[in-house]
């Protein structure tokens, strides 16, 4: 690299604006190209360094090796301490500065998180790389980690929070050709409102677009990124595309005819950084370059992306002559103060779900407190996708041997599998081998360890060497590997059944089974040559572990997920069981000793309703990094009390859900929000060691906020920690209303005897909901109940409330073309794009499928109604009064057919009996029909 060129840009005491034109103005057109790759090209002659994006940070630094690890995102955000998850962003950025000055090309300072997707559905496989199915609680976690990422100097960033994933991502799924269906009201009210708080801010600085669809138009080209997106930021925000979804444009999605035109149309929406090729930007550098020669993007195009990196690249201080954070050593990586705030943060986000009073543990007066340990992950700490490397594993049994006399069991099945040629064996030495069928079936070769982990997916551990059975890339089984890991996990298998109790081993990585050839355990691609094998118990897991149980004063099983195994990216669960044999596990321990606790470790819920009935003590954790055994050590044994709250509803059944491709969550009765049944734990919940009372609670509204202010005081005997939750609900209104809706809280820690008065505020306009007929947020004139409690449903005080708002007027429809999408209530559509560029518009899913706009004001009455629509195949759409199926027929229009799914036409026919205040629906007499606009004309 050439010294650095002197100039305007390289002035920090010079305005953003004034430096960003210069460097500008010094670029050709070539290296400003050079710039829009994840991977961006120096530019020697200005002394510019090659910059690359995407540094993974998630819940601490990853991919990069030793760093502290702390509790997944979903573990941070149980805490409900924003002020906690700051300081944990914070140590994350140090860290990263810290790798980043040891390898400055390899380690970018613009990171990858945090993730702000609601989750609004529990079975997504990244789950728990969320924070809460709440927008409002999850952008007050994103933007807290965000700034603890950005640091607090408005002028040099310390890294460039990216905002993940953008738009209406919640399933893995065939998650690259899905649709996530979004109506105005979910998309204003719920998806887009848990991004806006990090960038209004100023928080985060970039944002990535998701790989699915939005009502048919890719994430990565939506109008969207501009419209909001740009429009909130104060400053320049850098849009990154996520890993290789450019490409799907004009492959699997075929959303565009080839990859210039494809990514023409990405710049023109505001995507500015490819990450496409991984390393190799040639191939995405030409495809622009073939853009601009086409003319389907301008100079102007690429300034603009140039301009928003490179704004994000001067706020980082990369071109200030002395570089920023220069300080910053290798000593913060695990240093003891983030080793300690890992411990804090563990600890916070431990949940007690239930509580028959076994908890805290205490001695006995007889001796010393005896522990039996059981379960899949009573003695290990797992790395999920987007963990750092574990410095060190302080597990469960390692935390509680450290207070008491501990035993330990894994709780799982021994087992030895056998064959028409013999036993399935295994090698001895510590890196394994090729397995191989023997004649002889005694001793620890022929015997593995099964390990349930839900979804029908196992993993089998070679007991001659404590490793785990894999599938190389030449398809020969071998006993090599520590444990599930990888992108493409190839230590996990499915037990199809045959006859007689028979079993063929398939992997689930490939699909393919074992076979048996040239003297070795090999992948083959037809089950006829699947090894029949036959399982022989050696040990009985359950068994076991009851016999261990039976003589211990208490018993902790330790049960969940496997980050990598049946829910994580790629793969979404079918269910939200507890996996089958860790459920027996449970069930014999309690039988042997009814005082037994149940800890849940996993990155989402389960439908622990057995537990729930019969268990002591149930507690859950996300995955909580490598202090976990220190922190629920001190949360049973009550050293801490346990703080976290639930960030998302506990169902008792998948069955309780809605598809999971349906994103609507008003139509659906989706989220806590508008939840109508009983969850087996609702969001917001979280029980402590101590009681609390609520009294006194007073409301005052002003011209901008409300304030509720209420007296809470410990009631019991311990120190405790209680989340003061504020909710409200509207009573009255012209659409369907949440029936609860976090507005504020706050957590706080009281003595025994304690009492403390709060004060919650939220803004006015936070009552505001999208107004279909109107295009923009309505606070409406309405009365409300604020409600104060424990949790969603544990309300223990509330009060009226009355804002002044508007009045919503009926729908006018002589004052211009109303929206089809702008529909109050609907059956059998879909919402689709209205062209490749932007606007939305109702395709009839199925034959009979029908819109409603409710309370039209027709007046003295209608003459005549022009729809815009178009069906390939050609249709009739029938307008109806008050009744899709009996309302009076007020007109019908034949569809003209059209070439192509983007065409449309005008349509008009004549409107009888239309006059007053009704609801007009339209019906789809065939299905593929497309809406966008209907227009009526007065008589």
């Amino acid at each position: 690299m050439s010294e650095p060129v002197s100039g305007t840009f390289r002035d920090p005491s010079l305005p953003l604006a004034e430096r960003l034109a210069d460097l500008l103005r010094r670029l050709t057109t070539e290296e400003k190209v050079g710039l829009l790759h994840q991977y961006q090209a120096p530019v020697e002659r200005l002394g510019l360094a090659a910059f690359r994006t995407g540094t993974e940070a998630l819940h601490g630094l990853a991919w990069l090796g030793p760093a502290t690890v702390f509790p997944q995102a979903i573990g941070l955000a149980s805490t409900w301490n924003p002020d906690l998850v700051r300081r944990v962003g914070e140590a994350t950025a140090a860290e990263l500065l810290a790798y980043h000055r040891k390898d400055p090309a390899g380690v970018g300072r613009n990171v990858w998180a945090p993730v702000v997707n609601p989750l609004r559905d529990p079975r997504w496989g990244r789950n728990e790389e969320g924070y809460s199915e709440d927008p409002y609680l999850t952008g007050v976690m994103g933007t807290a980690y965000a700034l603890g990422l950005r640091g607090d100097d408005p002028a040099r960033m310390r890294t460039a929070p990216t905002l993940k994933h953008f738009l209406g991502y919640n399933n893995e799924t065939d998650r690259c050709t899905t649709s996530s269906n979004l109506p105005p009201r979910v998309l204003h009210e719920y998806e887009l409102a848990a991004y806006r708080p990090a960038l209004e801010a100023g928080a985060a600085v970039a944002v990535m677009p998701s790989y699915n669809l939005v009502n048919g138009r890719p994430a990565h080209v939506s109008p969207l990124i501009r419209e909001a997106l740009r429009a909130w930021a104060p400053d320049d925000i850098m849009v990154v595309s996520d890993a290789y979804a450019p490409g799907n444009l004009a492959g699997l999605q075929g959303y565009h005819p080839d990859l210039p035109t494809a990514y023409a149309h990405a710049i023109k929406a505001g995507v500015d950084s490819f990450t496409q090729d991984d390393d190799r930007p040639q191939a995405t550098l030409g495809h622009i370059r073939e853009a601009l020669a086409r003319g389907l993007l301008t100079e102007t195009d690429i300034d603009q992306a140039a301009r928003h990196i490179l704004s994000v690249r001067l706020r980082l201080g990369e071109f200030d002559p002395v570089e920023p954070y220069a300080d910053v050593t290798e000593a913060v990586v695990n240093c003891p103060e983030h080793q300690e705030m890992a411990r804090e943060a563990a600890t916070q986000s431990i949940v007690l779900l239930k509580n028959d009073g076994i908890l805290p543990l205490a001695r006995p007066a007889d001796g010393p407190l005896k522990i039996a340990v059981i379960g899949q992950l009573g003695d290990t700490l797992m790395e999920d996708w987007y963990s750092g490397t574990l410095p060190y594993a302080v597990t469960a049994l390692r935390g509680l041997s450290e207070r008491c006399e501990t035993v330990f069991c894994e709780g799982v099945d021994r087992v030895a599998l056998r064959g028409d040629g013999g036993y399935v064996t295994a090698r001895q030495e510590h890196d394994g081998g090729p397995l191989t069928l023997t004649p002889e079936g005694d001793g620890p070769a022929v015997w593995f360890d099964l390990f349930d982990w839900g979804g029908g997916a196992y993993a089998l551990r070679a007991v001659a060497n404590g490793r785990y059975l894999s599938a190389g890339e030449d398809g020969v089984l071998v006993n090599d590997q520590p444990g599930p890991n990888g992108w493409e996990v190839r230590q996990t298998f499915r037990l199809e059944p045959r006859p007689r109790g028979a079993l063929a081993l398939r992997h689930i990585s490939t699909g393919k089974y074992a076979g048996y050839a040239e003297g070795a355990l090999r992948l083959v691609d037809d089950a006829d040559d699947a090894v029949v094998l036959v399982p022989e118990l050696v040990v009985n897991g359950p068994e076991t572990a009851a016999r261990i149980a039976a003589d211990a004063d208490v018993a902790v099983v330790v049960a969940g997920d496997h980050p990598l195994v049946n829910g994580r990216e790629t793969e979404d669960r079918a269910d939200l069981d507890l996996p089958a044999a860790q459920e027996a596990v449970l069930r014999a321990v309690h039988a042997a000793n009814p005082r037994t606790v149940l800890v849940i470790s996993s990155g989402y819920p389960f439908a622990v309703t057995w537990a729930q009935e019969h268990v002591p003590a149930v507690l859950w954790s996300a995955h909580g990094g490598q202090e976990y055994g220190h922190a629920l050590a001190d949360v049973l044994f009550g050293d801490a009390d346990p703080g976290g709250r639930l960030t998302q509803t506990w169902y008792r059944s998948a069955c309780e859900l809605p598809d999971l491709l349906d994103y609507d969550i008003i139509a659906t009765d989706a989220t806590y929000m508008y939840y109508r049944g009983v969850p087996l734990y609702p969001f917001g919940h979280g029980l402590s060691y101590t009681e609390f009372d609520y009294r006194d609670l007073d409301v005052s509204v002003g011209e901008e906020k409300i304030t509720a202010t209420v007296t809470v005081t410990n009631t019991g005997e311990r120190p405790g920690v209680e989340v003061v939750q504020l909710y409200t609900r509207q009573r009255r209104s012209r659409v369907k209303q949440p029936l609860r809706r976090l507005r504020a809280f706050h957590r706080l820690r009281l003595e025994p005897g304690e009492s403390r008065r709060i004060t919650l505020t939220f803004a006015v306009g936070d009552l505001a909901f999208w107004d279909v007929t109107r295009g923009r947020f309505v606070v409406e004139d309405a009365p409300h109940v604020l409600m104060v409690g424990r949790s969603a449903r544990d309300i223990r005080l509330s009060a009226p409330l009355h804002v002044p708002g508007e009045r919503i007027p009926p729908r006018d429809p002589y004052a211009g073309p109303i929206r089809a999408v702008d529909h109050d209530e609907y059956d059998g559509i879909t919402l689709v794009d209205a062209s490749r560029e932007s606007g939305d518009a109702v395709r009839a899913r199925e034959a009979g499928g029908w819109i409603r706009f409710q309370s039209v004001d027709f007046g003295a009455g209608a003459s005549s109604c022009v729809i815009t629509a178009g069906s390939t195949e050609g249709a009739v759409v029938t307008l109806r009064l008050d009744d899709p199926l009996f309302g009076k027929v007020a007109g019908t229009v034949p569809v003209p057919p059209v070439a192509d799914k983007y065409e449309t036409a005008e349509a008009t026919c004549s409107l009888d009996g239309v006059a007053g205040l009704r609801d007009l629906y339209v019906v789809f007499e065939n299905e593929g029909v497309t809406l966008t606009t209907i227009e009526v004309r007065r008589a």
